[in-house]
């Protein structure tokens, strides 16, 4: 069994003289997890993670270099032979035990979360981590039943780990996202680097605790902080990396496509979104709106998911916005280790600075009327990353608000005339991750759900389910994660011909077109 020890008291190094009482430092983290322990980076620089509720620093790590994403990709592909050669059962076995030693450390992920993401308190233990547990069981689950090899005629289709995985996460529901990578990765038999967003990189650490805690053999996962820059670009282009999963900005996903076409990668990109929740002129309206400003709001609008966009019928717009608004009103915003509080802060000065630029230049550009909310901070909330979540009604389908991801508590209603306008509205946009559709009919609902452009589509309320493929259709993404999909990500197929046997007739590309020796034709010659 490995036994880690990790810092959990700030290391105290206040120059001579200092008052005794004086604050202590936030802990300093210097090393990385690669090859089974924690090995010392040789970073120069330091990246300060920063709590977004009080802007005060929770740690420092090391601002990995290329040389520690090259040091983690080498161990993983030695460690590769021996874990994809491991039979399916004691592989399992030992990812079972991961999900354990991850469900010993609920409360510590919980917490840790809270701290470096501004999650409220309730949501980071009942959804960032609830969420990751049981989807991280789920992976597990789903490889054993798995079937990796089936004949098809006189051929024998099998399906292999496809190697060493770089596994790259964001920021917004850290764990989530990240067990939703690793633990299919790990299941089919590919080996791990995992670089997790340098904003909320504290997690992975505890994450990489609970992997050793489980003996798996070292090198099998390893773990690089740092930034895309340095080692996103390290791991992309690394010539032992055969498989990269990227969750983050499509932005990010053009990049790293055009970095892994020059080793010619499989790469699976979850990208962005500008979702939509269309509300058909016969849907229960008060319901279907209120759904839609609580899923929007969840993580603070901070999810690729959120319906950003509610599209109602334009004789029932200002019913609707009332509605949204008075929903709105009920959310209370405020420290996240409050247990009132449903609306925590964006997750840094650059989240919260991009998402009031988006607020004014709505209101500058006149794409849509103000009616809730605002640029500004709420008040009494002068210290972190709190902005005001805001609705605009009346907003122009092609505005900058009507159109852009923005990553944020912002509403944008829409009103339509007629369904195939609002269908033409709804898929309108760049993106195709996520959308919802509502209806006192559920079979109209579901016809109009199948018009969506979009990898996901809640019908009527319909709940999120791991086992069923989850990704985006044009910018949004590449490739499908969850199920059986998600594991298919990380497997690469193999057919064995294997012979026909006496009557076979040998058939495909040959010059002379002849058969091995078969026994009976051996012993005739031999007589």
């Amino acid at each position: 069994m490995t036994v880690l020890t990790m810092p959990t008291e700030p290391q105290d190094s206040r120059p001579a003289g200092a008052e005794p009482d004086a604050a202590p430092l936030p802990p300093r983290y210097t090393d990385q997890w690669i090859g089974g322990a924690w090995a010392a980076s040789d970073a120069d620089g330091r990246l300060v993670v920063t709590d977004p509720a009080t802007e005060r620093a929770l740690a420092t790590v090391p601002a990995g270099t290329a040389r520690d994403a090259d040091l983690a990709a080498r161990a993983a592909a030695a460690a590769f032979p021996r874990w994809a050669a491991i039979p399916l059962r004691a592989r399992t076995a030992l990812l079972r035990r991961v999900v354990e030693a991850m469900e010993v450390r609920a409360d510590r992920f919980a917490e840790t979360i809270t701290a470096e993401v501004g999650a409220p308190a309730g949501m980071a233990r009942q959804t960032h981590v609830g969420l990751s547990l049981g989807m991280a069981a789920h992976c597990v689950e789903t490889a054993a039943s798995y079937t990796f090899e089936e004949r098809v005629g006189h051929s024998l289709v099998v399906r292999e780990a496809a190697g060493v995985a770089a596994c790259i996460t964001p920021w917004n529901t850290p764990l989530l996202l990240t067990v939703q990578k690793i633990l299919p990765a790990l299941a089919a038999g590919c080996t791990v680097v995992h670089k997790p967003s340098e904003i909320t990189p504290l997690h992975a650490r505890l994450l990489a605790e609970a992997i050793a805690e489980a003996d798996l053999p070292p090198g099998v996962f390893n773990m690089v902080v740092g930034t895309g820059a340095a080692v996103g670009t390290a791991l992309v282009t690394h010539p032992l990396i055969d498989v990269v999963s990227l969750t983050g900005s499509t932005r990010a996903g053009r990049e790293v496509s055009a970095l892994g076409a020059g080793t010619v990668k499989r790469v699976h990109l979850e990208l962005g979104g500008k979702n939509a929740s269309l509300v058909l002129d016969d849907a229960d309206l008060a319901a279907s709106v209120a759904a839609t400003v609580d899923q929007m709001l969840f993580n603070t609008g901070q999810t690729c998911l959120q319906w950003s966009r509610l599209l109602v019928p334009r004789d029932r717009q200002d019913e609707a916005v009332q509605l949204a608004a008075e929903a709105m009103a009920g959310y209370v915003t405020g420290d996240p280790r409050d247990p009132a509080t449903d609306l925590g802060p964006l997750v840094s000065a650059a989240a919260h600075a991009r998402v009031t630029a988006y607020i004014r230049r709505g209101v500058d550009e006149g794409g849509g009327r103000l009616v809730h909310g605002g640029p500004g901070r709420p008040a009494g909330l002068d210290t972190g990353y709190y902005v005001r979540p805001t609705i605009f009604a009346d907003v122009d389908p092609l505005s900058t608000i009507g159109q852009e991801e923005i990553f944020g508590p912002v509403l944008s209603v829409i009103p339509y005339d007629e369904e195939d306008q609002a269908v033409r509205i709804v898929n309108g946009t760049r993106y195709g991750l996520h959308g919802a559709v509502w209806s006192g009919d559920g079979a109209r609902a579901e016809g109009v759900a199948r018009r969506f452009r979009s990898g996901l589509v809640d019908v009527n309320g319909g709940q999120f389910n791991p086992a069923a493929p989850f990704g985006g259709f044009k910018q949004s993404g590449i490739g499908r994660e969850c199920g059986t999909a998600g594991l298919e990500a990380f497997l690469e197929t193999k057919s064995m011909q294997l012979p026909q046997g006496p009557d076979g007739q040998v058939v495909g590309p040959r010059l002379r077109a002849t058969a091995a020796a078969r026994p009976a034709d051996t012993e005739r010659n031999d007589g």
